[in-house]
C-alpha cells in the first residue's frame, strides 16, 4: 500500500514547512517515506510542488500518480487535476469546478477565527490527517517540536489550527497501523553527505552557496560549535577550492561543494591538488546547465567534464552515490580513499538525491573504518631525509604536514617537481613523476574500485544500467517488468573513474541487451562505456528536461522503445 500526497502553491505560501510537518508525522507514525520536491528558482510566485510517498513497504523513488492534491491555490489545481487518481481527491480552500472530488476547507476563515492567517497551513494538515483516519497525537509532538523557538503563543494556537482542521473535514483514505520496531530516521541526501564528511572527522568545509549543494554547507555549519569544525562562506569558489586545499595541505581533513557552475571555477583549485598530491574531497552537486541553466532541477549531465576536469593529467576519483543512505558510507570512503592515495575524489552527486528524502535504517558508523593517510608523529621523528614526492612503486609517498617533521621542510609547488618539492624542467623527472601519479591511479584501480550492484536473474534478457540516483526509479522499473514476466536485471554503477568494467563486460558476453537509464541528452555513460571497454549498449533510456525519472515512466517507455 503506498500513497502519493502532492502540496502545490506558490513561493513563499509555506510548502516547505507543510512538507516537512506531514513527513515528519508520517515517519513518526511508522510509515515508509519518499519525498521530493519541484520548485522554482523565485523567492516568490511561481509554481512549486512537493511530493510526499507514504507506504507500508520500501519506497525508492517519485511517482507522478497523486492521490491527495492539497492546492495552496487555483494554478495548482489547473496543473495537477489531470494526474489525480480515479480514487483521488483535491483538497483546496475554496470552490472550483473540476472533474474530480473536492474536498473543501476553510481553512483562511477557521485561521482567521483562532486569531493568526498564518496557520492555515496547520488547518490543513489537521484535515489530511483526518482523511487518512490517522490521529492526532503524534502530530501533536511534532507541531510542538518544529515550533519550539516561536514561543508558547505559536505553539497554542499551531495546535488549536490542527485540531479545528481535524474537525472540518470526514476520512476518505484509510492508511493501515504500522509497528515501527527497527530505528530508522528521515534524511535528505545533502544531509547523509554531510553526515558522512562530520563522522569521517572532517575538520574544515569551505563552499560558496549553490543550488543544489547549499544543504550539505548547512548540515555542517549546524555542527560546527558542538564539533569544533570550521565552515567558511568563502567569496566564490576559486576561494573555496583553494581554502580546502590549503586546510588538507596543513593536515586536516577538508572539504569543498558546489555544483556545475561553481566546479567550472574550481578546476585550476582542482589541478593543483592533483600535481601537489594533496587529499580533497569534492561534492559536486549537480544541476542542468550550461551556465546558470536549470538552478533548481536535477540532471546527470557533468559527467563527462567532472571526469576530465582541469588540463593535464593527474589522478582523481569519481563515485556517485545512488541513495541517501549510501551517500552517508560514500562520503566516509570519499575521505579515506582522499588521503590513502592522496588525491581529489569526487562525489558526483544531483539535484534529485540532495533534496529528497526517505526512511534510512539506523547506520552501522563502523561499517567504514577512519584511516588516515598522514604519517604519524613517531614515524615523522624517525624522518632523516624527507622526500615529499618519493619516487615508489605503487606512486604513494609519505605524507606529512609543515611542522610535523623536527628536521626538514614539507615543500609542495604548483610547478613540476623532483621527490622534494624543487621546481625541475628536465624531461627526466618530468616523465617519472607523471608515471608515479598515474601508479596510483593503477593502484586505485586495481585494489579499491567496487564492481556496480546487480540484482535479478543470472540470465537475463535485458539489464538496465544505472549510474548514482536513477538507482531508486530504474529498481521500481524493474520490478514491474518483473512482474510482466520479463528477465530483466539491474546493474547499478557507484564508482565511475577509474571505471570498473569485469561484471558489464561479463553480461555483455551472455547476449543480454544493455538498457542504460540516464538523466542527459548525450548519454555520457553510454559512451564512457564504450570508451572504456568496447561495449555499445543496444539502447539509451534519456531524460534531459530537469525532471527525475520516475519508475513507472522507465517502465513505459522500455515497454514502448524496447520490449514492444
Amino acid at each position: 500500500m503506498n500513497l502519493n500526497i502532492v502540496i502545490g502553491g506558490e513561493a513563499g505560501q509555506g510548502l516547505k514547512t507543510l512538507s516537512n510537518i506531514l513527513s515528519k508525522t508520517f515517519f513518526k507514525m511508522g510509515f515508509k517515506i519518499y519525498s521530493s520536491k519541484d520548485y522554482m528558482s523565485r523567492v516568490r510566485g511561481g509554481h512549486n510542488f512537493m511530493s510526499i510517498r507514504v507506504g507500508t513497504e520500501e519506497l525508492t523513488g517519485p511517482t507522478t500518480d497523486e492521490d491527495i492534491l492539497l492546492a495552496l491555490n487555483e494554478e495548482t489545481i489547473e496543473r495537477h487535476q489531470d494526474n489525480v487518481t480515479d480514487d483521488g481527491v483535491i483538497v483546496y480552500d475554496g470552490e472550483i469546478d473540476v472533474d474530480a472530488d473536492i474536498v473543501t476547507v476553510d481553512a483562511g476563515d477557521i485561521a482567521k477565527g483562532i486569531g493568526n492567517s498564518k496557520v492555515a497551513n496547520t488547518v490543513f494538515v489537521g484535515a489530511l490527517l483526518k482523511l487518512l483516519d490517522l490521529d492526532l497525537d503524534i502530530a501533536k509532538k511534532v507541531l510542538k517540536d518544529y515550533f519550539a523557538d516561536k514561543g508558547e503563543e505559536i505553539a497554542k494556537v499551531n495546535a488549536e489550527a490542527l485540531e479545528q482542521g481535524y474537525e472540518a473535514v470526514n476520512n476518505q483514505f484509510s492508511l493501515p497501523e504500522v509497528d515501527k520496531e527497527e530505528e530508522e530516521m528521515l534524511i535528505s541526501g545533502n544531509q547523509a553527505v554531510g553526515l558522512g564528511a562530520v563522522m569521517a572527522g572532517v575538520k574544515f568545509y569551505s563552499a560558496y552557496p549553490m543550488t543544489p549543494s547549499t544543504g550539505i554547507m548547512n548540515y555542517i555549519a549546524s555542527k560546527e560549535n558542538e564539533l569544533g569544525i570550521v565552515v567558511e562562506q568563502a567569496e566564490d569558489e576559486i576561494a573555496a577550492i583553494n581554502m580546502a586545499v590549503g586546510a588538507s595541505y596543513s593536515g586536516i581533513r577538508a572539504m569543498t561543494g558546489t555544483s556545475g557552475g561553481g566546479f567550472s571555477l574550481m578546476n585550476e583549485g582542482l589541478g593543483l591538488a592533483g600535481i601537489t598530491e594533496t587529499p580533497l574531497v569534492i561534492a559536486e552537486v549537480q544541476r542542468p546547465g550550461p551556465a546558470t541553466g536549470l538552478p533548481t532541477r536535477t540532471g546527470q549531465g557533468d559527467l563527462s567534464f567532472v571526469i576530465n576536469a582541469s588540463q593535464g593529467e593527474f589522478p582523481l576519483m569519481v563515485m556517485a552515490p545512488r541513495t541517501a543512505e549510501d551517500a552517508f558510507y560514500q562520503t566516509m570512503r570519499a575521505f579515506n580513499l582522499a588521503e590513502n592515495y592522496q588525491i581529489p575524489v569526487i562525489i558526483l552527486s544531483d539535484t534529485f538525491l540532495a533534496d529528497s528524502k526517505k526512511n534510512i535504517s539506523e547506520l552501522d558508523i563502523e561499517q567504514v573504518e577512519i584511516e588516515s593517510g598522514f604519517m604519524s608523529d613517531e614515524e615523522a621523528a624517525e624522518v632523516e631525509d624527507y622526500k615529499r614526492y618519493e619516487l615508489t612503486e605503487d606512486g604513494i609517498s609519505p605524507l606529512a604536514y609543515p611542522g610535523q617533521l623536527e628536521d626538514d621542510v614539507v615543500l609542495v609547488d604548483s610547478d613540476e617537481h623532483d621527490e622534494y618539492g624543487h621546481i625541475i624542467e628536465d624531461a627526466e623527472t618530468r616523465n617519472k613523476m607523471v608515471e608515479k601519479r598515474d601508479a596510483k591511479l593503477q593502484k586505485l584501480a586495481s585494489e579499491e574500485i567496487t564492481e556496480p550492484e546487480y540484482c535479478g536473474p543470472e540470465e537475463a534478457d535485458y539489464v538496465l544500467v544505472s549510474w548514482g540516483s536513477t538507482y531508486g526509479p530504474a529498481l521500481e522499473a524493474q520490478e514491474l517488468l518483473q512482474e510482466d514476466g520479463a528477465e530483466v536485471g539491474l546493474l547499478s554503477f557507484n564508482d565511475l573513474w577509474p571505471l570498473p568494467t569485469q561484471k558489464i563486460e561479463e553480461l555483455a558476453e551472455d547476449d543480454t541487451e544493455l538498457i542504460v537509464v540516464e538523466n542527459n541528452y548525450t548519454g555520457q555513460f553510454a559512451k564512457l562505456l564504450r570508451t572504456e571497454t568496447g561495449i555499445n549498449a543496444q539502447h539509451n533510456i534519456l531524460k534531459y528536461d530537469g525532471r527525475p525519472f520516475t519508475g513507472a515512466e522507465i517502465y513505459n517507455r522500455i515497454q514502448d522503445e524496447v520490449i514492444k
